[in-house]
């Protein structure tokens, strides 16, 4: 049910004085939504509060003209086990299905001999004989190349990434101790880093990229199949989300913003709203980190200026609408140019007349982030006729960018310290978000593993029964 204020609200309200506890979820991405759904579902009274007009965070849809534009291209793999936990509860999975078998298109463009298309893809096989057959015919790597990259493979596979030693050096250095080249790191390990960890290998910490290369591509033969959202994320984090909260009877309150938060002699909380002040047993700030420190209550963490200290990386999204279809493949990525990966959007948003609608998304952007629109457009629009001979000579019926400064936290060495647990010294006050202690990088998996997490310390607190998502007995 939802007011005319676009504030959704529960179908009923209870009359009875025995209620169950209430918690206060602060912020409606998919790390409060998941904390939300989770408490709710164990029977906890919960009201979730969002400053801005929808719910879905930084992964989101909007309209322009007669587009629905998501504001970044966002993709999951097998692995994501926790994300797709979200997909089913939502039941949005049939909307953002995965690959049968991982299958990435990479066209280089800068080859002494003209443009190369290669591909990473999987067999059926075991690991790691899954990507054997695939990286021996990779066409974007010498020989040698290729062999040094099956002994970092089985080097990384070794690994212990909460191994806080490997936190505090930077996968570059990794690598080249490993006898990765600059190309092989540009062709191979940079084109799947820079996607999932926001940073390039020197910025990026090692044991965020043993996380990712260790259990994206090293855990089991489908676990990098690539998934994405055929409709517009909106419907999936904001519509479909806001239904599954509707369903618990979960108070969601959009526009409305957390001011301050308090906790009284008696041990419950205070959260005070525009024209309100909530009573509540227990709080999950899932916020991004400065606002987190902002409303933190004294004491509330050892020393919460360290939350200043975990930085953030841009992304940018170009968006060009064609006059004609110029790509054949639902997405790929590029070597030798700007660009980095590419997506056919046409579809999931709304674009007739025969066009096409393709998103460049790019990460660790932080040379292009702040430039004007017209100089994009005089630095992509000839990279794509590049990289896509039928783009040369089409119409472009819209050109646009989307910019998120803040889009991640920065993966750089020695975050890992820096990043907190679910619980705070707080009774009854619990942190959520990407960017807390996940193991995982700044992705829409750790932002709802972040969730669980919160949402299990609470319930544990309240004495409230309750069953980890991913089948761990708690």
């Amino acid at each position: 049910m939802t007011d005319d204020d676009g504030a959704r609200r529960p179908a009923t309200a209870r009359t009875d004085t025995d209620r169950p506890p209430h918690a206060v979820v602060v912020g409606g991405g998919l790390a409060g939504i998941t904390a939300a759904l989770q408490l709710a579902d164990s029977g906890v009274r919960v009201t979730l509060l969002e400053g801005r007009p929808r719910l879905g965070g930084l992964a989101f849809s909007f309209r322009r003209g007669e587009l629905t534009v998501d504001n970044g291209q966002h993709v999951y793999l097998r692995c994501c086990t926790a994300y797709r936990w979200f997909l089913d509860r939502v039941e949005g999975a049939a909307l953002a299905p995965l690959q049968r078998r991982l299958d990435v298109p990479v066209l280089d463009v800068a080859h002494p001999r003209g443009p190369r298309l290669g591909r990473l893809r999987r067999s059926g096989l075991p690991v790691p004989l899954h990507l054997a057959a695939s990286l021996a015919t990779y066409p974007h790597l010498s020989l040698a190349e290729r062999l040094s990259v099956g002994r970092a493979a089985l080097a990384l596979k070794s690994l212990d990434p909460a191994d806080p030693a490997l936190d505090g050096i930077d996968f570059a250095t990794w690598l080249g101790r490993h006898g990765q080249s600059a190309r092989t790191i540009e062709a191979l390990w940079d084109l799947v880093g820079v996607a999932t960890l926001n940073a390039t290998a020197p910025h990026a910490s090692m044991g965020l990229a043993a996380m990712v290369f260790k259990t994206g591509l090293l855990s089991e033969p489908g676990a990098a199949d690539i998934g994405w959202a055929h409709v517009p994320l909106g419907e999936l984090h904001d519509t479909l989300a806001g239904k599954a909260l509707d369903s618990l009877g979960v108070r969601t309150a959009l526009r409305t913003k957390a001011e301050r938060i308090t906790r009284a002699e008696s041990g419950r909380w205070t959260v005070e709203v525009p024209g309100e002040r909530i009573e509540a047993d227990a709080v999950v700030l899932a916020v991004p980190q400065r606002e987190t420190r902002d409303l933190l209550p004294e004491g509330a963490l050892d020393d919460p200026d360290r939350l200043l200290d975990i930085g953030t990386a841009p992304i940018l999204n170009v968006h060009v609408v064609y006059d004609r279809k110029v790509l054949r493949q639902p997405f790929f990525a590029a070597l030798g140019t700007p660009v980095q990966w590419v997506f056919d959007r046409t579809d999931s948003s709304g674009l007739k007349g025969g066009g096409q609608y393709l998103a460049v998304s790019q990460s660790a952007a932080q040379d292009d982030v702040d430039l004007p629109v017209a100089d994009l457009r005089a630095r992509y629009l000839p990279e794509l006729e590049r990289l896509l001979p039928a783009a040369r000579g089409a119409g472009i019926r819209d050109f646009f960018v989307t910019r998120e400064r803040t889009a991640t936290f920065a993966p750089s060495p020695g975050v890992g310290r820096l990043r907190p647990g679910a619980r705070t010294h707080a009774p009854g006050l619990y942190l959520a978000g990407a960017w807390t202690a996940t193991g995982w990088p700044a992705t829409m998996e750790g932002a709802v593993r972040s969730g669980f997490s919160a949402a299990g310390a609470a319930l544990s607190a309240l004495g409230r029964r309750h069953e980890h998502p991913l089948q761990e007995a708690v």
